[in-house]
């Protein structure tokens, strides 16, 4: 009989539980019969001697059988991307309809800000009705009619992770490679996925700041995916700078609608598709990536991706018309600053971490998970690393509640944005690709 005294002492001694074991501690997460103090000693003995390979595969599936898992019947593959997390990354938010326009139909389970990096459920929610969470007929429903939705975990999709997350959270233990690969991966194969790509940034406004470390996560990931049966590829990306110019909410919003509607094109568009299209080859709906990349590409362009956008949104309560009239619908803050440069040069460095840590301090985001979150804050228009200013020329623009809340974040801006006399190289969006 499976306990959970023994297995945290296997994995103690270093030994690997088994299948069964495991798939056993993930429904007592589950259904609560492993106590908080079971699982943090888990967490920990997980943390310190890992699970390798083969563990590691058993306790993503065992997660993510600890609930519902989707089946589809639909007329082309379930594809899905997931994003490791940066700042000003509202790239989902594009991603997801371009992907419908091309024949893909995308369930996406999404998540809230976490620490200096937005939440895509976040952006979304600034939108006035949208109900971000919903019931599996809903899900249904707004896939049906528009091909993506982009939604929170309901309570019964891999609710051994949201358990386990919570204690990881306290124990310190968020960090461990085995605990970040299951937790990522049960909630996305939950989703009944043909095909997944992941997004894993590296760089100063990332979690992962050093490119190995940023492989190391990749490879997990890519093989415990695959392993699991389901195709898998993972691209690093460059998280030096904000991805978009504008990092908050509503503010990210209205970047992605510039794109969708032909206003803006650069990284956005570049790296939704090179996403893109590896998902579209993987999936079958595509020659190449090459060919995967150009459908994408012209799905934005065309305005392809923009209309299932909108009918993304409308069929989860947003308004009907926010394609067209996206500005009037998103929030505004009352305090609009702009901040020029003191000096002359070349912007050669950018602290991203501080950049979004900036934001959460307007209240963009959360400090602690019970906070309020304000849509309207950010920061738009933030100069590109490379960029040669003079003084005087823009930085950035702050949106804030109070000028106070301006004051501190034009001092976060400042302080964050490195300027120096000569230009230095610019890194490549797509640093590496896995699998």
């Amino acid at each position: 009989m499976n306990n959970a005294r023994a297995i945290i002492a296997k994995l103690r001694q270093r030994q690997t539980p088994t299948r069964d074991e495991l798939n056993w501690f993930a429904q007592g997460l589950a259904d609560g019969s492993v106590t908080d103090a079971q699982a943090g000693a888990f967490a920990m003995a997980v943390c310190l001697n890992g699970l390798g390979d083969v563990g590691r595969v058993a306790l993503t599936l065992a997660m993510r059988d600890s609930g519902r898992v989707l089946d589809w019947d639909l007329p082309g593959p379930v594809l899905d991307k997931h994003s490791t997390g940066g700042v000003g990354d509202c790239v989902s938010l594009i991603l997801a309809p371009a992907l419908a326009a091309c024949g893909a139909y995308v369930p996406m389970i999404s998540g809230r800000g976490l620490g200096h990096t937005g939440g895509t459920l976040d952006k979304l929610d600034s939108i006035p009705g949208v109900i971000s969470h919903l019931d599996e007929r809903r899900l249904r429903d707004v896939m049906g009619r528009a091909g993506c939705a982009i939604i929170g975990a309901t309570s019964d999709i891999a609710p051994a992770d949201k358990r386990l997350y919570a204690v990881r959270d306290v124990t310190a233990t968020v960090e461990s490679l085995d605990l970040i690969t299951a937790s990522i991966l049960s909630k996305k194969l939950a989703a009944g996925l043909d095909g997944l790509v992941l997004d894993v940034k590296v760089g100063s406004g990332a979690f992962m700041k050093d490119m190995d470390e940023a492989r190391g996560l990749a490879d997990a990931l890519v093989k415990t995916a695959n392993a699991a049966g389901c195709k898998t590829t993972a691209l690093i990306t460059d998280m030096s700078q904000p991805l978009a110019p504008a990092l908050g909410n509503a503010l990210e919003v209205a970047e992605v609608m510039a794109v969708l509607t032909g206003q803006t094109k650069g990284p956005l568009v570049e790296i939704c598709a090179s996403l893109g299209g590896v998902l579209l080859a993987n999936g079958g709906l595509a020659a190449d990536v090459q060919a995967g990349a150009d459908a994408i590409a012209q799905a934005i362009a065309d305005g392809r991706a923009a209309e299932r956008f909108g009918q993304m949104i409308a069929a989860m309560g947003g308004p009907v018309e926010f394609v067209e009239n996206f500005a009037r619908f998103l929030p505004e803050a009352p305090v609009i600053r702009e901040i020029s440069a003191t000096g002359a040069g070349f912007i050669t460095a950018m602290d991203g971490e501080a950049l979004g840590l900036a934001v959460v301090d307007l209240g963009g985001g959360r400090a602690v998970e019970s906070d309020a979150v304000n849509p309207a804050v950010g920061l738009r228009d933030v100069v590109r690393l490379g960029t040669k200013v003079s003084r005087g020329q823009p930085l950035g623009v702050i949106h804030a509640a109070r000028a106070a809340d301006a004051d501190r974040a034009e001092a976060a801006l400042r302080a964050a944005i490195t300027i120096g006399p000569r230009a230095t190289p610019t890194p490549d969006l797509i640093a590496d690709r896995v699998g």
